[in-house]
């Protein structure tokens, strides 16, 4: 059979052993040309299918109806642009016919950043082709540039098949700066085609062939992303073991292999000292239990649909049946509130972008098992790869749905796991059905390596009193069983080895704790006012009304920080303006007259989007279209938001407060659209606030000052963005310190220009919750600390025992510092 390619661009050919990339030029991805463009679209040189439109958009695959893939590559190290200078204008999974337009690009982008404009054509499942003819000369798009005889696909097939031992390899971490796209790809590819072995690199749930380029490329694997190899046949542990140190040593691209662009890992100077991000407070003294899992091999091909059918909803049902037990021990055991995480999960059972893509799977003949893992695994991913901890949580949510579910169709469902008293728990990951079902006369505490404080796990580990880090080092899964050791949940250390007097100081403290807490519980109805007459009142941060009721139960004198993107969030579409009033007004009523209500506007966009409201994907989405900017583009939802809290307001003492501004632009144009708002219904006027999160808000405090009534700081983003480092990254959050000089003096000049303006100023953000830190916020000047419901009784009892000069002397010497560390060395915690 034969089959031709036609030009995708126009321009003078040019052979591959001329292409100025090894790669290529060594044929290692596929067989095929490159042409120097003079034009500036690429289009598709056949019939066929998107197999795989590379995130940077530098790259296509399509799949002909005879199952040849061709790819093509606009530029040569054009992977580094990020799709800067690219305009795709079709998807994966699109049909497309003979020159249609696939990818613009800007030549003079390229020509100025890339190494070359070559565009590369190849062929890379070469196996389908006898035989190939090339073109020469100059082409114009459309000009055929390759003619082949192809193979009989029966053929190949029966001759891919393979038998003999297995080998599975070791899980490692991607260390390539872009991931696997096309050049280490086809390094990977090559090297396993040198094998008679059938082989696999898996990531996760998904299982690609290792010797196809553009299966790897399809695996979408990132800096950091885990993966493996997995090998069957006669020659399969070498396999595993050549390819397994090719992928260590980054397939040979520079900055891969431990070089100047590689990561370098996190060193705290001390061996027996781990740092992570501390998930929930509290200490344990114990000894190191490691938690593995074993990955399940699986049937890809089952029995007759129906059956396969019968076995998925089998394992529904028990599932739900199971959910709705663990829903009801939590309720019992611990805060009620809580247990809604696994009516949520139950919910999830039922989700059609779970069971319909199953379901195909299963009528096309895969088994239960396999169609389902496929299905959840997909979705779960595409949540983690959003890079925001609310969806995160909720893909790690979806992996422990999906894995009740899994578990039980494959009848490896086993009974909780029972580990010996006085356990620490080491995991790569914990899901919220592990937490939930901890033996907590066993386990103490627990570390992940993943992660973060707002995940469910989180939650529910500050619901159980069980001391958690999340995000801990990579190194702590290689503890041996057995250690003793020291998890300070609080500060986010675990301690190895600790001495004698070590652990007899810890154990001491852990009483005095106890005995504390249980005094300020006792007076947590009491203000929080300084020895010397300083008023201070700790108001909470809430999501929902549960929120609202635990609070106030505590001593909670208003909610300062209402995260109102909890009544958009899991949901198919968004609340209705009289949906958001409901919930509005009966936590206004609940609160009462005298206790403040301020209700922050959604807070999305960028790293956190909603599936109904589909934002463009960012290079950057910290520094892209969130908060107050994604509101500003959508001025219908935030008239609907604001129509609903202007309707509230009567019921209590309502405020709003406007998230991520950072111009003064900004703030008044939502100004003007709250006033056009509140003169349409006839409302009265509410306060109107904003988040201190940018560093030029802080800056220009004094001309905000002139236009609101008061500022809430929020310490988690303006840390990150004053320090220019990612609060959730797993090396960098033990640095993300809000008590760093440089925050504190943006804290400082806010809160001076504020009180020079008659304006008042809280804290809403992680560190407002911190003792150490409480003292030095007093002696800045804050009026207000919005902290978690939890530590409320705790924070007012810490303010009662200070006071207020010593507090301001304090909050001077913190200015003076260096660091962070010598700040919490001025600020040494609540005494015991």
């Amino acid at each position: 059979m034969r089959f031709t390619l036609k030009a995708p661009v126009s321009g003078p050919l040019v052979p591959l052993a001329q292409v100025p990339d090894p790669v290529f030029a060594a044929k290692m991805v596929g067989e095929g040309l490159a042409i120097d463009p003079v034009t500036d679209c690429l289009r598709a040189p056949c019939d066929g299918v998107v197999r795989r439109l590379h995130p940077s958009h530098h790259a296509i695959t399509l799949e002909t109806a005879g199952g040849l893939e061709v790819l093509m590559h606009i530029g040569l190290e054009t992977v580094a642009l990020k799709g800067d200078g690219f305009r795709p204008k079709v998807k994966d999974g699109d049909r497309v016919r003979l020159g249609d337009a696939l990818v613009e690009f800007d030549p003079q982008t390229l020509a100025a950043r890339a190494k070359s404009l070559l565009t590369v054509v190849v062929v890379t499942n070469v196996e389908r082709v006898l035989s190939f003819t090339h073109c020469s000369g100059f082409v114009r798009m459309g000009d055929v540039i390759l003619e082949m005889t192809l193979a009989d696909a029966g053929a190949a097939a029966a001759a891919a098949v393979v038998s003999g031992d297995s080998a599975l390899g070791e899980k490692l971490r991607i260390p390539n700066p872009q991931g696997l796209h096309a050049r280490p790809a086809a390094v990977l590819a090559s090297a396993a085609k040198a094998f008679a072995a059938e082989i696999r690199l898996e990531r996760g749930a998904e299982s690609v062939n290792a010797r196809s380029v553009v299966a790897i490329m399809g695996l979408d694997v990132a800096l950091g992303d885990s993966v493996r190899i997995v090998a069957r046949g006669a020659d399969a542990k070498a396999a595993v073991e050549q390819l397994t140190k090719l992928l260590l040593g980054g397939l040979g691209e520079a900055g891969a292999d431990g070089g100047p662009s590689a990561p370098k890992p996190r060193a705290t100077g001390d061996p027996d000292r781990l740092t992570g991000v501390s998930a929930s407070p509290g200490l344990a003294i114990g000894i190191v239990q490691q938690l593995r899992r074993e990955d399940v091999t699986l049937a890809r091909y089952g029995e007759a649909p129906h059956e396969e059918r019968r076995k998925l909803e089998s394992a529904l049902a028990q599932a739900r049946v199971q959910l709705q037990a663990l829903e009801a021990r939590l309720r019992s055991e611990a805060d009620p509130a809580k247990a809604a995480i696994f009516a949520a999960h139950a919910e999830l059972l039922d989700d059609p972008d779970l069971r319909e893509p199953a379901e195909q799977a299963i009528g096309e003949g895969l088994s239960a098992a396999f169609a389902w893992r496929t299905a959840f695994a997909a979705q779960a991913d595409r949540l983690a790869a959003m890079k925001n901890e609310l969806l995160a949580a909720r893909a790690s949510d979806l992996r422990d749905v999906g894995g009740r579910v899994l578990r039980l169709i494959t009848g490896s469902e086993a009974g909780p796991i029972v580990f010996p008293k006085d356990t620490i728990l080491i995991a790569e990951d914990l899901t919220p059905s592990d937490t939930a079902s901890l033996d907590r006369t066993r386990v103490l505490g627990f570390c992940t390596t993943t992660g973060g404080a707002s995940s469910h796990v989180a939650i529910l580990a500050r619901s159980l009193g069980l001391p958690a880090i999340a995000g801990i080092e990579a190194r702590a899964l290689e503890i041996p069983a057995g250690t003793s050791a020291i998890l300070d949940g609080t500060k986010g250390t675990l301690r190895l080895r600790p001495k004698e007097d070590e652990l007899r100081s810890i154990g001491e403290r852990q009483l005095k704790h106890s005995e504390r807490r249980a005094a300020a519980l006792l007076s947590a109805a009491q203000p929080a006012t300084t020895r010397d007459g300083h008023r201070v009142e700790v108001a909470a941060n809430a999501g929902k009304i549960d929120d609202v009721r635990e609070a106030l139960a505590l001593g909670g004198e208003g909610v300062g920080l209402l995260r109102s993107e909890f009544l958009f969030m899991e949901r198919t579409q968004a609340p209705t303006e009289d949906e958001q009033h409901a919930a509005y007004s009966a936590m206004a009523k609940l609160l009462g007259p005298n206790r403040s209500l301020i209700i922050r506007t959604l807070d999305v966009g960028g790293d956190k989007p909603l599936s109904y409201w589909p934002i463009p994907k960012e290079e950057n989405p910290f520094l892209g279209e969130r908060g107050i900017r994604f509101l500003l583009d959508h001025p219908e939802v935030l008239r609907a938001q604001l129509r609903a809290i202007l309707r509230a307001a009567p019921e209590g003492k309502v405020q709003v407060m406007f998230p991520m501004v950072a111009t003064l632009p900004e703030l008044r144009r939502a100004k003007l659209i709250l006033e056009e708002e509140r003169a349409q219904l006839g409302a009265a006027s509410i306060p109107v606030g904003i988040m201190v999160e940018v560093a030029s808000v802080a800056v220009m405090a004094d001309a905000f000052a002139r236009e609101v009534d008061f500022f809430s700081i929020g310490t988690n983003d303006l840390t990150q963005y004053t320090l220019a480092m990612d609060r959730g990254h797993p090396r960098l959050a033990p640095l993300v310190d809000a008590l760093n000089p440089a925050v504190l003096s943006l804290i400082d000049n806010t809160v001076r220009a504020a009180h020079e303006h008659g304006r008042w100023v809280g804290v809403c953000g992680g560190i407002a919750g911190d003792p150490q830190a409480v003292p030095i916020l007093l002696g800045l000047g804050v009026d207000e600390l919005s902290v978690s419901v939890p530590v409320i009784p705790e924070i007012k009892a810490r303010i009662r025992s200070l006071k207020f000069a010593e507090c301001q002397a304090l909050a001077q010497q913190a200015l003076a510092s260096g660091t962070a560390e010598e700040v919490r060395a001025l600020s040494p915690e609540p005494k015991e």
